[in-house]
């Protein structure tokens, strides 16, 4: 099903993000988790893509050997792979990062052969010992230029000009949003013309970073709508699940998390404490986002899986 169709339907619902497994795991555990909300009839699974990294290996001579490792291979199958057993459709994640424009051909391929039309566009993250994010010899800098590609893509052109003889069906995309603004924009109203450029060039959607204050993303929706981005602007949120993650989250993720909230936060002693506080905390927020007209809401699951079928029960 179409992105489009998915997110106009009229009754509320959700969506999940999850990471393909560790290299080699197999898929066990990430379909055991979704056993346990598939009866809530997500409207769609995301699947994360994650760029390989530099690893430093010991040697016997107690030098070190610097390995390129990708921990988290097989996005375009752990998409096929749900689709096909749970008929729930999916969102893999495209990247600029650690790919130049030829790989990013070849998964754009695999994925028309495999059914898969509904993609959510990234730059991606930096790399883990870079100070500023460098994009690989032959790939892209921006999420722009990524879109692009896929755009020629959908006209019937490769990279290198000739034609696609069946270039249907043509891929929909969306891309992010940051309500509390990208980490590395100079300011929100610059991010925001980010997002408008985005959508002028085609992107459907856009799916917005984590946040905990409701308030925020609601007037980030408004100053979108006051400069002519009308796409739907589907909320991201994260229940904290462990005592760690109070700290961690706003950290990695660069939210703020609201005095109420913080209040609380620092009198939990253990991860059950913060877990119960997440819970609460997410499904007073998704209560608020539901009344106020949304129809769905996009749930970051890595370490969350315990809270959101309890989570689930309260606001569906």
């Amino acid at each position: 099903m179409n992105i489009v169709d998915i997110l106009n339907m009229p009754e509320k619902g959700f969506s999940i993000e999850v990471l393909p497994p560790l290299k080699g795991n197999g898929t066990g555990a990430l379909f055991r988790n979704i056993e346990r909300i598939k009866d809530y009839k997500p409207h769609y699974i995301n699947i994360t893509t994650h760029h390989s990294e530099y690893v430093y290996h010991p040697l016997s001579d107690g030098q070190f050997e610097r390995l390129c490792v990708r921990r988290r291979p097989g996005t375009v199958a752990v998409a096929a792979a749900i689709q096909y057993h749970y008929d729930i459709p999916v969102i893999p994640h495209v990247i600029c990062s650690g790919v130049n424009q030829e790989e990013i051909e070849y998964e754009l391929i695999d994925l028309q052969l495999l059914g898969i039309s509904n993609l959510l566009l990234l730059r991606g993250d930096k790399a883990r010992e870079d100070h500023m994010f460098k994009p690989t010899a032959g790939g892209y800098a921006h999420t722009t230029e990524l879109i692009g590609q896929v755009n020629r893509f959908n006209e019937g052109l490769f990279i290198d000009g000739s034609p696609i003889k069946h270039p249907e069906p043509k891929f929909h995309y969306g891309v992010a949003a940051y309500p509390e603004k990208h980490e590395e924009a100079p300011n929100l109203e610059m991010d925001m013309k980010y997002l408008k450029q985005k959508q002028d060039l085609g992107a459907e959607y856009a799916v917005t970073q984590l946040f905990y204050d409701n308030s925020k993303y609601f007037s980030f929706v408004d100053k979108a709508r006051s400069m002519g981005i009308t796409i739907p602007i589907i909320p991201g949120i994260k229940p904290f699940s462990k005592l760690s993650q109070i700290t961690q989250v706003p950290k990695t993720f660069h939210c703020d998390m609201p005095q109420e909230l913080a209040k609380e936060a620092v009198k939990c002693k253990t991860d059950e404490e913060a877990r119960e506080l997440g819970k609460e905390w997410t499904i007073n927020q998704c209560r608020e986002l539901y009344k106020s007209g949304i129809h769905d809401i996009h749930f970051y699951t890595i370490s969350s899986f315990d809270s959101m079928e309890e989570i689930l029960q309260q606001i569906l």
